[in-house]
């Protein structure tokens, strides 16, 4: 994401002392916050750079919900965790706050200029196409296919187990996890088999596999001060920019985004004649489809549009981001990944999951079912209280980027005192401030969560009044920021949550997960997305090694 270092250096002292000349003091300036290291830098580094959330989490504690911060080039930002605030800007004030240019064009990278990129108008009517997909009863229809695809996985696993002397094998989580959600997605939304979880070697799954530890994982210093440049460079020059830029790291992501788009092409193919010989099906893709080839033109997509949308979903299977709309897919193999993780640093936890998958398991059978019902996954509270537990303590994506379009005032839910000592009930922000909302500092934010909101510890969620609403609830699922909320909040949040369910059903009914030697090592890594690394081993890109075996049958 590189632009020529020479032009990087002369356009960043121009603006530096253009910002510095017409800089005037506002309100944002008795913001408490951390001293500025750098003018050319400013505190970015330590946010970007250090392991997932712990930087935030420091600022938090000593400066409160609403921390003022030093960007490049000597730019103001606000680092947001405040319920209210956050309520305000993602969910009441519409478009108000629009997406910084900056992460804009890192969605269009990533996805094309699809939902994760649009904004506005654009991605208003984007969505208004997308939700039927994405509805409640679509998502509960689709549980047999997610048994299904951890069914599979689970053989593949057995049968490597059952080879093995001792019947124990160390998986590297993350690389099965996410060929597993490759076929997910496309059984799911495409009616399509990739057939990854038997071939690991798909030309997709070759092309997604690390992308986003290779590409985004630990930005230089001129890649920082890039991201700045941006928003000073007009959306269609950037684009031609960026489509002829030489640097790997670009050249990388295009490379993949021409093999998802000949991957996508097909799919669009196929599925629109195969729904015109009268074979469609209520996956997401023909829902897409036939949305798209209504008689209503405002009603329909662009095939640009269309195969950004698809481009999104495969993205997200390989721990893509949802970059800043939180792209649901992602939060399926990452989130199960951490899941995973917190197991085998708590073996009692996963004894206690196992012991109410095997009761449900027991009802099931009584009743002549041979799996287990929606019904039944909703009745395991554990199995629930884990989830959100999981997506509480461990979101994908840590920050979401807003610039608001005008003049505004933010609610807030703690009063802020200022550095004049002046106290603050609200935070007038003048048209053009920058905003990093940090959906991991909110989601440990203690005046919610409780004074352990650092601890991993699901049965919060089991204990009446222990999860407070402050400023109202937030986002579509259990007061989390990890789905984003209001109109740019994760549509297919109900998929990642039933999917979760499903697999983490099959793999604690047949394995148990233990820990390996690397385990005190893990390394909660930002590359966009918070990826799992070993630390010290970064060259050999994700890695969370467990040792399974299988579980013992009739555990209760």
């Amino acid at each position: 994401m590189e632009i020529p270092t020479f032009i990087i250096w002369l356009v960043a002292l121009g603006i530096g002392f253009l910002a510095y000349r017409v800089s005037r003091r506002s309100i944002l300036d008795e913001i408490a916050g951390p001293a500025s290291k750098s003018v050319l830098l400013g505190s970015m580094p330590d946010l970007m750079l250090s392991e997932a959330g712990l930087t935030e989490f420091s600022w938090q504690e000593r400066y409160g919900d609403v921390v003022k911060l030093k960007g490049p080039l000597n730019t103001d930002r606000l680092l947001i965790s405040d319920p209210k605030a956050l309520h305000w800007i993602l969910q009441t004030s519409g478009y108000r706050w629009g997406k910084s240019s900056d992460r804009k064009e890192i969605s269009r990278l990533v996805g094309g200029k699809g939902l994760g990129w649009a904004d506005g108008d654009s991605h208003n009517r984007q969505r208004k196409i997308m939700l039927p997909g994405f509805s409640a009863p679509e998502a509960k229809n689709l549980l047999p296919v997610f048994f299904s695809c951890a069914s599979q996985m689970a053989r593949r696993w057995s049968d490597i187990l059952s080879g093995a002397d001792d019947q124990t094998h160390i998986f590297n989580i993350p690389e099965w996890i996410s060929r597993a959600t490759l076929d997910a997605i496309g059984r799911a939304a495409f009616d399509y088999d990739f057939g990854a979880t038997e071939d690991h070697e798909t030309e997709l799954g070759k092309a997604y596999q690390g992308m986003f530890l290779k590409v985004f994982g630990k930005p230089s210093k001129a890649v920082l001060i890039t991201l700045e440049l941006f928003r000073f460079i007009p959306p269609s020059v950037l684009e031609f920019l960026n489509e002829h830029n030489p640097n790997p790291r670009i050249a990388h992501v295009r490379h993949v985004a021409e093999i998802a788009n000949g991957v996508a092409k097909r799919l669009v193919k196929n599925k629109s004649d195969a729904l015109l010989e009268g074979k469609g099906r209520s996956d997401i893709m023909s829902l897409l489809v036939k949305a798209n080839a209504g008689d209503d033109v405002n009603a329909q997509l662009t095939e640009e549009e269309m195969l950004s949308m698809l481009r999104q979903h495969l993205v997200s299977t390989w721990f893509s981001i949802f970059v800043i709309s939180l792209i649901h897919w992602l939060s399926f193999s990452a989130t199960l990944t951490w899941l995973l993780y917190e197991l085998v640093r708590n073996p009692k936890l996963q004894s206690e999951l196992r012991a109410e998958i095997r009761a449900a398991e027991k009802v099931a059978v009584s009743r002549g079912d041979s799996e287990l019902s929606i019904r039944d996954l909703e009745g395991m509270s554990l199995l629930s209280a884990t989830v959100k537990e999981t997506l509480r303590f461990h979101p994908v994506v840590l920050h979401i980027y807003r610039t608001t379009r005008e003049d505004d005032i933010l609610p807030l839910s703690t009063p802020i005192t200022t550095m004049a000592g002046d106290v603050l009930t609200e935070l007038p922000v003048p048209k053009g401030t920058r905003a990093i909302l940090s959906i991991s500092a909110y989601n440990r934010n203690k005046t919610i969560f409780g004074e352990d909101a650092h601890t991993f510890n699901p049965h919060r969620w089991l204990e009446p009044n222990h999860i407070k609403k402050s400023g109202g609830s937030l986002g579509p699922f259990a007061n989390l920021a990890t789905f984003s909320a209001g109109i740019r909040a994760c549509i297919g949040w109900r998929f990642a949550v039933i999917e979760l369910q499903a697999f983490i059903v099959e793999l604690l009914s047949n394995f148990e997960f233990s820990k390996t030697p690397q385990i005190d090592r893990i390394r909660r890594e930002v590359a966009i997305a918070v990826v799992p690394t070993v630390e010290g081993e970064a060259e050999k890109g994700n890695q969370l090694p467990l040792r399974v075996t299988f579980a013992r049958k009739g555990e209760e």
